[in-house]
């Protein structure tokens, strides 16, 4: 689970400040006001990770990528090519870090990790984009055990160095060489633990980086069109896809797990979790899979209706909201899930149920187990926020299980201020107009009608004169 984020000079952000991040982490603002960016730079980091070419260092993405940033000029804050994009997050281990110095003995042991790195263009101001520093350090939540990193050094050949702190690096003996530049973003080189007699340890942080990555799943805001049918090989996706194209095989695929909705909760084949989701959000009465021939069709009843139709037969927002059900529920355990505006084409009630929706996902247990998955959500709908904080106030979800931030560019810069919801669910920081000018209109409403009451009231008048 990430706990913190910061970044700096990535598209329209000069400076995010900290992201404090929860279970449930969520980003409100007006169109263009940069809140999708925050999502775009992890799924831009991931996609680096994933990709075959270990030198590069920020991969922007192409048609086949979940997100297309263009060149680092388009990237980078304002295009100015002289600044160097800035980032630093922590996430919580999985499974403990045990890491041993072979010379001294030293024992240490973390369960967090933080990373930091600095990228931009070369002392020339010229492609290739390069690495300028990473630094990971092993933590416990409240100190940090030790810190490892690199650094590149200018001259007429750059070269890099390493750097640790709360912990001696031991150099092999003979000639001092470089210990080469690091993988992608984000790697240690081989030569590192070639160069040092016990930096070993280096390769699990790589390790431990790809293993977040892994774990981060990514939902576009436009999802596919149904279809009336499906085909289905057997195999198992890893995720219901970025558009929502793998939604039915996931289904398919799930039909052996179970899962619960909280730890007193009956456990449900995964089928019939997302037929009661899709209830409880008032949308269908009735919802299966079922394979006619060789293909699989999605039949469904909606709500005062004796008939059941195929999904392109429903309305529209049924089917961009299967893939949100779906994926928040076939994820594997300590998976963090972003998703943007899972409320599309969803009527002002289905938007507010979907926070329960959110809230289930939470707190929802299979094999005996949490399944401890984090969604970072960025949303328009004001009925999922109100709905969030009745739920805060009854006590459905912990009020510290919520991080959400509204971000603006009225400033002449994107900026962000993280709304204060008490334990009563009560925002204290409302912003301005967070969603629209309500009490303006209403009183405009209000005004506009007496002047229509009093205009009828004289035309009446004068036709009785008359």
């Amino acid at each position: 689970m990430l706990r913190e984020l910061r970044i700096k000079n990535f598209k329209a952000w000069e400076e995010t400040g900290y992201i404090k991040m929860a279970p449930l982490t969520l980003f409100f603002g007006r169109n263009s006001s940069a809140k999708s960016s925050i999502g775009q730079f992890l799924m831009a980091l991931k996609q680096t990770i994933e990709l075959a070419d270990r030198k590069m260092v920020l991969y922007p993405g192409d048609y086949n990528s979940p997100v297309q940033l263009g060149s680092f000029q388009e990237m980078v804050t304002h295009r100015e090519t002289v600044r160097r994009i800035e980032f630093k997050y922590v996430w919580d281990l999985v499974e403990d870090m045990k890491v041993t110095d072979p010379v001294t003995g030293q024992f240490y042991m973390g369960n967090r990790m933080s990373f930091e790195a600095t990228v931009g263009f070369g002392e020339q101001e010229q492609p290739p984009v390069v690495l300028w520093q990473l630094e990971y350090k092993l933590r416990t939540k409240d100190r940090r055990l030790l810190s490892i990193g690199m650094e590149r050094v200018s001259g007429k050949k750059p070269e890099y160095k390493v750097t640790s702190q709360d912990y001696d690096l031991k150099r092999n003996q003979g000639r001092p060489w470089s210990p080469g530049a690091p993988v992608r973003f984000y790697g240690f080189p081989d030569e590192v633990v070639a160069y040092y007699q016990n930096a070993s340890f280096v390769q699990e942080l790589n390790l431990s980086h790809e293993k977040l990555y892994r774990s981060i799943y990514y939902l576009d805001p436009l999802r596919e069109r149904p279809e009336r049918r499906y085909q289905w090989a057997g195999n198992e996706p890893e995720s219901v896809g970025y558009s929502g194209e793998n939604t039915v095989a996931a289904i398919l695929a799930a039909r052996g797990r179970n899962i619960s909705l909280g730890k007193y909760h009956r456990q449900k084949p995964f089928e019939e979790v997302i037929a009661a989701e899709m209830k409880k959000m008032d949308l269908v009465e009735h919802f299966e899979v079922s394979k006619q021939g060789q293909e699989y069709e999605v039949k469904l009843r909606v709500k005062g209706s004796r008939d059941m139709v195929e999904l392109p037969d429903v309305g529209f927002g049924i089917s961009q909201v299967l893939p949100v059900l779906v994926e928040c529920f076939y994820a594997p355990a300590n998976s963090i899930i972003i998703m943007e505006q899972p409320e599309t084409h969803l009527h002002p009630s289905a938007q507010a149920a979907l926070a329960d929706v959110v809230i289930d996902v939470i707190n929802s247990r299979e094999l005996a187990g949490e399944r401890n998955i984090q969604l970072v959500i960025e949303t328009h709908s004001e009925h999922f926020l109100r709905r969030l904080q009745r739920r805060i106030a009854e006590g459905a979800i912990p009020q510290e299980n919520v991080a959400a931030y509204f971000t603006d560019v009225s400033k002449g810069q994107a900026w962000m201020e993280a709304l204060q919801i008490d334990e009563f669910g009560n925002i204290k920081n409302w912003p301005d107009n967070f969603f629209g000018d309500e009490m303006t209109d209403v009183t405009e409403q209000s005004k506009a009608a007496m002047r229509k009451r009093m205009s009828q009231s004289k035309t009446q008048e004068a036709t009785t004169h008359a």
